[in-house]
């Protein structure tokens, strides 16, 4: 009936009904990538150099518009990106963190007032929006057989069940699937203290009540609370601070439509099971654990609420320092001395005739772009990437192409490298292949000078890092299934390359290691262990990229057909026509 009404207004649907492809571009940020193009044809570089930053925060894993950044920033000298779709609530969210982590308190009480106020407006705005078409995806449109009273109830609770997702919507940066988590309660919790410290102890014993309305149960901000009331005794009644207003209205509704959602689930038959939108994984990333670590504090002074996150949050207990099974291998730093988590630092993995007849073999399967669709700059427009996999470099042994003994080389010693990697970190489960990669990366003469780009961008290898949010995404299309990586270098007779590790926000170095024959550098793929490597900008720098998971499902299907063929290969009577290799140079 009302799309009856709007056609004779407005025309045929298609003129003012966007398609699902177009919403789906859209909310992916697509135009800009073309705005981005465009700008530059008229040589407008600061507008195309914003158009690219808008579509890359929305699309963080796009390493050529993340290498266009680079030139921008090289070209322009522009620094400070503008995101034209940036919501201003996030904005001020993460403004307001930045000048708490700097001990910055007024500034930071600004920002995230700011920021509530812009949430509080924007949770209006979104509740509005769901009162629309629904798309009944639980029916098929044209097999829909309720009476209109059922129709009419499945409608308004497909209405309900968007209108109580807008906490997720709040808390999601744009193209990212997972929400910041705890998002709403963090904003009072940092008020909470921060609140104490410039003096205010009214408003920070409101912001504490209000926090507690999400988490009644936190000992943290209990004792808080607690402590505020003294300080306040005698001056003000505690009675008379009650929660936020708005924190208390939107509590109450939220709950009000969880009531509501699960007896209409009931009542209609269909599944409904209620998110936890208040995930306490969520903390502040705070150094001290109480006020009085700071000389100036007194000693029965408030704790922060909650300890620093853990990144990820471990589905398995970690653990490292177990034997490396050979005698010849050689420790050389673990997890604390290389300023992280679950990461090792090897030397003598394989020996100088080792690395010299690998790097023979390279020269004569890897393929430019191998892995990347044939993209022979892939990372980095200074340099040339090339690679071959295990079946490969086997299917060229047999073949006669390169020493089958030299083939063979390459899938031992990645058998190796996963042995050690499996009991060094004291894993109770088989660790698998996901993928292995023998890479070289050469740096193209005539293009060095002044080069400020990465040969390899800060990336971790099982979500998707985003500094501005100081998130890893563990969703697609990261690799979601890895769970450790290794990388065995074969060579030091190039110049820059180095491995580093760095800090969630993609710029603090917390480890940086130099390539040389035998070297092995292992760690958890996971967000706790952003990496990337530096520029290379002389020579040819060669290893052995390994990824492992956990999950058999995942296991690499060339190793699985590799290790068919070595099986065969060890039955001396076989023959070639016995064989049957089909090797992919793209998984």
């Amino acid at each position: 009936c009302v799309r009856r009404c709007e056609e004779p207004r407005l025309g045929a649907v298609s003129r003012h009904r966007a398609a699902e492809e177009v919403r789906a571009d859209f909310q992916r940020r697509v135009p800009y990538s073309y705005l981005q193009r465009a700008y530059i044809q008229l040589n407008k570089l600061e507008e195309a150099a914003n158009a690219a930053h808008t579509f890359f925060m929305a699309n963080p894993e796009h390493m050529e518009i993340q290498q266009d950044l680079e030139n921008y920033k090289t070209t322009s000298g522009k620094v400070n990106l503008i995101d034209r779709e940036a919501r201003q609530h996030m904005e001020d969210y993460s403004a307001g963190v930045r000048h708490y982590d700097r001990e910055e308190y007024e500034l930071a009480i600004e920002f995230l007032e700011r920021a509530l106020k812009g949430y509080y407006s924007e949770d209006e705005d979104c509740q509005i929006m769901c009162e629309g078409p629904q798309r009944f995806e639980e029916h098929e449109y044209l097999d829909y057989k309720a009476g209109l009273y059922e129709a009419i109830a499945d409608h308004y609770m497909q209405v309900l069940a968007c209108k109580h997702d807008c906490v997720r919507e709040l808390a999601t940066r744009s193209g990212r699937i997972s929400p910041i988590e705890n998002f709403l309660p963090l904003h009072y919790d940092y008020l909470q203290f921060a609140y104490y410290r410039v003096g205010d102890y009214v408003k920070a014993l409101e912001c504490a009540k209000s926090y507690l309305l999400f988490h009644p149960d936190d000992e943290d901000v209990l004792e808080n609370a607690g402590y505020y009331e003294g300080l306040l005794e005698g001056t003000v009644d505690p009675a008379t601070i009650k929660p936020r207003k708005e924190a208390r209205t939107l509590l109450r509704r939220h709950k009000l439509e969880s009531h509501l959602l699960q007896v209409a689930a009931a009542g209609l038959g269909y599944a409904y099971t209620e998110p936890n939108y208040w995930n306490r994984y969520g903390a502040r990333q705070d150094e001290h654990s109480v006020p009085s670590s700071i000389s100036s504090e007194p000693e029965d002074g408030p704790r922060l609420s909650l300890t620093k996150k853990p990144m990820p949050k471990p589905d398995r207990e970690l653990k490292e320092g177990g034997p490396l099974l050979y005698n010849d291998v050689k420790f050389v730093y673990n997890s604390q001395q290389l300023n992280g988590t679950q990461r090792v630092l090897l030397d003598n993995v394989i020996s100088e005739e080792q690395c010299r007849e690998l790097h023979r073999v390279a020269s004569g399967i890897m393929l430019a772009g191998d892995g990347y669709r044939g993209k022979t700059s892939p990372h980095t427009p200074n340099e040339r990437f090339e690679g071959a996999t295990v079946l490969k470099a086997l299917k060229y042994g047999y073949e006669g192409r390169v020493p089958l003994k030299s083939a063979r080389l390459f899938y031992d010693i990645s058998e190796k490298a996963r042995r050690i990697v499996e009991s060094y970190f004291l894993l109770n489960s088989t660790l698998y292949f996901s993928y292995t990669h023998l890479v070289c990366r050469t740096a193209l003469s005539g293009q060095q000078e002044r080069r400020n780009d990465l040969s390899h961008p800060i990336h971790a290898d099982n979500c998707l890092l985003d500094p501005e949010a100081n998130e890893c995404w563990k969703e697609p299309p990261a690799y979601t299934f890895r769970d450790y990586s290794a990388l065995l270098y074969m060579n030091a007779d190039f110049e820059g390359g180095e491995f580093i590790f760095t800090e969630m926000d993609a710029k603090t170095v917390t480890a940086s290691i130099k390539p040389k024959c035998g070297r092995m550098i292992s760690f958890s793929s996971g967000g706790e262990n952003p990496h990337g490597v530096k520029a290379v900008t002389k020579g040819q720098r060669c290893a052995v990229a390994l990824w492992f998971t956990l999950d058999p499902l995942y296991r690499e299907l060339e190793r699985i057909q590799a290790d068919e063929v070595i099986a065969m290969l060890d039955q001396e009577h076989l023959g070639p026509s016995e064989m049957n290799i089909n090797p992919k140079d793209e998984l």
